[in-house]
């Protein structure tokens, strides 16, 4: 189990280039969240892991590259929980990643157990933090965790959507030949195989994808069938990469996403991202954390996003919702 804990230097930022005093965050993490946030000089970085040596071992990897990478932060590892103590930002990839053959739900059982101890640990050392979650399965961890820890709703964040809608907007991108910078694409709902890309609103610098698909085939049907393809990659694209790997799971791409909603987080950016919020009557939902549009800034999810929906896009995303609804039953089954 991988945690990660960061101090920000003596002068961090709340809006950029605006100083605020001795601003703090941790993060519980992986390597690669550690080595994103010391590259981008985000803060100072404590790794934890229940290991002895692993965390220590991972952060001396790390900062033996600050020469190289061109970082000047600290970076050490604990197994003490206590270092938790006085947080800001939290981020938690904590739990047994995917294995060939698994979906994300296999891994229920193991991994709320562990969420469970962490959440109780953030609790006690960080009680003030906003809290990002990673592990799988990401829609019933997020719940459990805000269950758990008793924090209000927003400032407890998924993360799923941000990674979902890149991975969408980056099969767009290699299908019509153009930078993926250019490409706007947005997946809703659970982060899994219900997950709901939103064909109707991509667009490449306001271009809908779909007119440019009908241009380049000079067929409709084609189109809609090269579209069907990459909504369905999008959907197993996280599968796709454990089959590839066969030992492991996706790291960077996550703990990318996961860097982006930090930054949006910690200099009060007011982003609007795609997250795994807690939904209280938006796009007809109550009470269940699923993937929508939100505005991130210092407060964490500051406002969910509603847009329309045809009858079509609902009924895919009620579909979702349902099958979170049923995830997190299964959990609650399970006495957690």
């Amino acid at each position: 189990m991988n945690l990660l804990a960061a101090t920000c230097p003596p002068l961090c930022f709340g809006r950029r280039g605006s100083e605020v005093s001795e601003n703090k965050f941790y993060l519980f993490a992986s390597r690669g969240v550690a080595q994103l946030i010391a590259i981008r000089q985000l803060g100072d970085v404590v790794l934890f892991d229940i290991v002895e040596g692993l965390p220590q071992g991972k952060s001396l990897d790390i900062v033996e590259a600050s020469r190289v990478d061109g970082f000047d932060v600290s970076i050490k590892g604990t197994n003490d929980y206590k270092d938790l103590d006085g947080s800001d930002l939290v981020i938690i990839t904590a739990g047994l990643p995917r294995k060939p053959g698994m979906s994300r739900d296999d891994l229920l059982t193991v991994n709320a157990k562990i969420m469970k101890s962490v959440a109780e640990n953030v609790k006690q050392y960080a009680e003030n933090a906003i809290v990002i979650v990673i592990s799988n399965p990401l829609d019933a961890m997020v719940t459990l965790f805000q269950k758990v820890s008793g924090f209000p709703s927003h400032r407890v964040i998924g993360q799923a959507g941000v990674l979902d809608s890149s991975r969408f907007a980056t099969f767009i991108s290699w299908e019509l030949g153009v930078s993926v910078k250019d490409v706007n694409a947005m997946v809703l709902g659970g982060h899994g195989d219900t997950m709901v890309p939103i064909v109707r609103y991509a667009n490449v610098n306001g271009i809908p994808v779909m007119e440019l698909l009908e241009r380049k085939y000079k067929d409709a049907a084609k189109a809609k069938e090269v579209m069907a393809a990459m909504v369905k990659r999008t959907k197993m694209a996280g599968g796709e990469v454990v089959e590839l790997l066969k030992t492991g799971s996706a790291f960077y791409s996550p703990a990318s996403s996961a860097i982006a909603m930090a930054e949006a987080i910690l200099y009060d950016e007011k982003r609007i991202m795609p997250t795994c919020a807690f939904l209280q009557g938006e796009f007809g939902v109550n009470g269940y954390y699923v993937g929508v549009p939100t505005i991130l800034g210092a407060k964490g999810v500051e406002n969910v996003i509603e847009f329309s929906l045809d009858d079509e896009e609902q009924a895919a995303l009620d579909n979702s919702v349902n099958a979170v609804k049923g995830l997190v039953a299964d959990m609650e089954r399970l006495g957690f």
